[in-house]
């Protein structure tokens, strides 16, 4: 025996090979058929394209923009003050993707075309899949269209750049650059999500724009062009666009304290911030800053079920990659009954929160032209980002144990993606305000209470336990003696019992039925990994379209 030989402690065999570049769009069938149900088809060219640079570049810079966090960098060499973060160029390089193929922008450019919030929606949930911080920035710019569209003369300086598939990271006055991003400023310590309980004031100055003093406890994201932020006037709480630069072209105001200490998120930069008299201008009336910026809220709500959604199925993705290469016990663990029954219920998971974000997508995208789909964007943002982000950690959780070990290990991106499923279910209004917000809805707004059972009643007599399920919900909002107490149960159950629905009347009988079975049925367990014996496991898995 050689020396060589005599130290060879082992070879490296029974180990999953590289997933590599893939086309996450042209691959996942419960995404494509969700987009062409609900309006979007016309745009599968374009989420072709983004399909393939989502399940290529953007995947690997995520790895590298998350490796590299975001720096502050108060001062500059000579002392001047600069508030300024620094990040690695795979994150401004996701951004410009992003930017490019319309994440940000593309139902406001397509706003003539039925179904533009669902294509752009599709876009956000491939983006999601690759890199998830730069989803801050980017829904914060799409979302706060309908409030700036409030201020006409705001708008015409704003929407143009807003709305453009340029990237310019410069630091420079609005009119000077060829594309912007929007940020939010609305939390303080004292309050959170009651934002009543703010502090901050804006004081009106001679030529109309205002002065802002005060903080904001998540300040999201400091990089960009301008924020919406919620001040206190004499008129009650409004609504202010602050710029970064102030039309003489000096910096605002704007103190950067820190940067957070983030769970996840890592690629993103958010902070603590002071406004020592910041320059602002109204944006709507005054006095009704909460009912402005809720617009741009119920926007990002949704894409909180588009995040999380997307979350879910990049570690499908991965698990199942995982399992199909892995061996143990002598075969392969994806052929194995057990594990078979764990991927197959991540994958019906995964279908259903896809169903129901695309469907409350396709509600926003009639919202102006349909009361009735109005009714049901406003409730039905607030119902799926409760649940949606409240199954995320699990299943992302479960994905981890199918690759063992190694989905602990921060070379895969298991670890990254666990690290940021608790997030959306925290933004914009943690679980407990969610519910509030229903029961609130339901109350002031009797039509939201048609809007939803008429979208249950839609397929009704086709699953008893979906007809029960309707019955039971009927029963249980007409009870309103303990109707808070009991609102977490209620928004579950309208959850589960929306996807039934939708999943019914897509009209694939494996998907629909495995669900009602098993989330309405009770032919499941606390876990994943509890679908009963009939279940369709291998037909539910192929639909992944993962090798």
């Amino acid at each position: 025996m050689s020396v060589a030989e005599r130290f060879i402690t082992h070879t490296v065999d029974n180990q999953a090979p590289p997933l590599g570049r893939y086309n996450a769009y042209a691959t996942d069938t419960a995404l494509r058929e969700a987009v062409h149900r609900e309006g979007g088809g016309w745009a599968e060219t374009h989420l072709n394209e983004f399909g393939i640079v989502s399940g290529g570049e953007l995947m690997e810079l995520g790895y590298t923009a998350n490796e590299n966090k975001p720096k502050l960098k108060t001062f500059d060499r000579y002392g001047h003050r600069i508030d300024e973060v620094e990040f690695h160029p795979a994150y401004h390089r996701v951004m410009q993707l992003g930017m490019q193929y319309g994440v940000h922008a593309y139902a406001w450019r397509n706003a003539d075309k039925a179904g533009a919030q669902v294509a752009r929606a599709a876009l956000s949930y491939l983006h999601y899949q690759a890199e998830q911080g730069t989803g801050c920035p980017l829904t914060m710019t799409h979302s706060a269209v309908p409030a700036i569209n409030h201020s006409p003369e705001l708008a015409k300086l704003w929407l143009p750049r807003i709305t453009s598939t340029e990237y310019d990271a410069r630091v420079l006055p609005p009119g000077e650059k060829t594309g912007c991003t929007i940020g939010m400023g609305m939390t303080e310590k004292q309050g959170g999500s009651d934002v009543r309980a703010n502090t901050t004031r804006a004081y009106l100055q001679a030529d109309g724009s205002y002065e802002i003093v005060g903080h904001k406890w998540f300040f999201s994201a400091p990089m960009c062009d301008a924020w919406l932020v919620l001040a206190y006037t004499d008129a009650g709480l409004g609504c202010f666009l602050m710029p970064k630069i102030r039309p003489d072209g000096s910096r605002n105001a704007i103190r950067i304290q820190r940067l957070k200490d983030k769970l996840g998120d890592w690629s993103n930069a958010s902070s603590e911030v002071e406004f020592l008299g910041a320059y602002a201008q109204i944006v709507g009336k005054e006095g009704r800053g909460v009912a402005t910026i809720l617009e741009m809220v119920a926007l990002t709500r949704l894409d909180c079920m588009i995040g999380s959604s997307g979350l879910m199925r990049q570690a499908l993705v991965q698990a199942l990659h995982h399992t199909k290469h892995r061996k143990a016990f002598g075969h392969l663990l994806s052929e194995q009954p057990l594990m078979q029954n764990v991927l197959a219920d991540l994958a019906l998971e995964t279908e259903a929160a896809v169903a129901l974000t695309m469907r409350i997508a396709r509600a926003v995208d009639a919202s102006t032209r349909h009361p009735g789909e109005a009714a049901l964007a406003r409730l039905g943002t607030a119902i799926g980002k409760y649940w949606i982000c409240k199954r995320t950690p699990a299943l992302v959780n479960e994905a981890q144990e199918c690759l063992g070990g190694a989905g602990y290990v921060e070379e895969t991106s298991l670890p990254r993606l666990y690290r940021q499923a608790p997030l959306n279910s925290i933004w914009e209004g943690s679980g407990n305000i969610q519910c509030l917000d229903v029961l609130r809805a339901l109350n002031k707004e009797p039509e939201t209470r048609e809007a939803l059972f008429g979208e249950l009643l839609a397929a009704k007599g086709e699953h008893p336990d979906l007809d029960r399920e309707i019955g039971w919900l009927e029963q249980a909002l007409d009870d309103r003696a303990t109707l808070e107490l009991r609102s977490r149960m209620v928004v579950e159950r309208m959850a589960l019992a929306l996807q039934g629905s939708i999943l019914l009347r897509a009209g694939n009988s494996d998907v629909a039925n495995a669900f009602c079975n098993s989330r309405l049925g009770g032919e499941h367990g606390l876990v994943f990994g509890t679908l009963g014996v009939g279940a369709p496991v291998a037909r539910l898995v192929a639909r992944v379209g993962v090798e």
